[in-house]
């Protein structure tokens, strides 16, 4: 990360960086994979093949279409259960706004309905200035559009913004974009980019 470059903002994703919502997601996508006649995926396989790309790619991959779609979509909804939030984020996020000064924008592979449960329930809405899901792009993550998007209603620049992620997905989206990426717990961010255990380590970049 460059540190001549001012950043003005810090994007998040939401699941594997806020929440724990893998649980759910597996959950989900194994009984629409039961109705629809599939094989189901071990936990393994979920998370190589599934965990990251978003669920029109997942779709395509297995040769389902937009109904299987909303099967999975409903069946998370009613997961919730399932979800954790990490520790420390809303203190981060507080932090990042108020003690740094940056603007905050969460931008998500996760349809809208489920983002908004899932804030209303953890009361997280209050800590975003902008909240760009699935819905609300033609391409989702790992492409550079939702990224770009959220850039554009903050009014910065790409280049002046910090994208926190944990996938693969993520740091293509981030960097395709022009943003400084620091990686969750990811093993793979490669050298130019900024990797951390977990979110309290986000100060010491910031």
């Amino acid at each position: 990360m460059k540190r001549n470059k001012k950043i003005e903002a810090s994007l998040f994703d939401l699941d594997g960086v806020l929440i724990n919502s893998f649980e759910s997601w597996y959950h989900a996508f194994n009984t629409m994979l039961r109705a629809y006649r599939k094989q189901e995926m071990s936990r393994a396989e979920f998370t190589e093949r599934c965990w990251g790309p978003d669920l029109k790619h997942n779709l395509d991959a297995l040769n389902l279409d937009e109904e299987a779609g909303k099967y999975c979509i409903n069946e998370q909804l009613k997961s919730i259960g399932f979800i954790e939030l990490f520790p420390g984020v809303k203190e981060v996020l507080s932090r990042v706004r108020e003690q740094y000064k940056l603007k905050v924008g969460l931008v998500t592979n996760t349809p809208r309905k489920n983002v908004y449960k899932i804030l209303e329930h953890f009361q997280l809405f209050d800590y975003f200035d902008v909240i760009v899901t699935w819905d609300d792009v033609k391409n989702g993550k790992p492409d550079a559009e939702m990224v770009i998007e959220a850039c554009e209603k903050l009014k910065t620049n790409p280049e002046n913004v910090i994208l926190v992620g944990d996938t693969e997905s993520d740091f293509m989206a981030g960097k395709s974009a022009g943003c400084a990426v620091i990686c969750v717990g990811m093993k793979s961010a490669g050298d130019k980019h900024k990797r951390i255990e977990n979110l309290y380590e986000l100060n010491s970049f910031l």
